[in-house]
């Protein structure tokens, strides 16, 4: 059974001005001129660099950390990598006040973690890279360097089961097999 409960160091993507980052496509989460790499654990090297301010952010990141951003998070195209990048730097959560439908989907069936927080953006000042974030996946309850709480949205059962199984194949799998 995989952990439902996460805790880790948040990083807080800001603009250039300091505010939530807002409209984060995945071409700045993945540039397409890495696409010919195959191999996941070789793309997390690259994630973010298209990023202005962050170019140096998967030198900077550690396994376990989580990635906060603004509104429509991911959007553009249906870049697998854009996720995958994070998978292969051992990021544990994404969260943002929205995604792009396809990139939420695809973290989705990819069993990344990934949850909204409606109206981050009038509290985002609260949080601060290098603070610590623990997640309850189950209940949405975000508690920030073990003091105060906010909520995000919880996973669906069906998301909760994908990522128990691994991803959607695997959880595919798992229906057959048990069905």
């Amino acid at each position: 059974m995989k952990p439902t409960n996460i805790t880790g160091r948040l990083w807080v993507l800001t603009d250039p001005e300091g505010h939530l980052y807002d409209d984060i496509d995945t071409d700045m989460l993945f540039h397409n001129r890495y696409l010919h790499i195959t191999d996941v654990d070789a793309m997390g090297q690259y994630t973010l660099d298209n990023l202005p301010g962050w170019e140096d952010f998967a030198q900077r990141a550690q396994p376990g950390d989580i990635v906060m951003a603004g509104q429509n998070f991911g959007a553009g195209s249906s870049r697998q990598q854009a996720v995958d990048c994070f998978r292969a730097l051992g990021i544990t959560a994404l969260i943002a006040e929205s995604c792009g439908a396809i990139y939420k989907r695809n973290a989705i069936n990819s069993g990344m973690p990934l949850l909204t927080v409606p109206g981050l953006t009038e509290i985002a000042s609260a949080f601060q890279s290098g603070d610590t974030l623990a997640v309850d996946f189950t209940t949405g309850e975000l508690r920030l360097n073990d003091r105060r709480t906010f909520r995000a949205q919880p996973f669906s059962r069906v998301q909760m089961d994908i990522y128990q199984a691994g991803n959607l194949f695997k959880y595919g799998y798992r229906l057959k097999v048990e069905g």
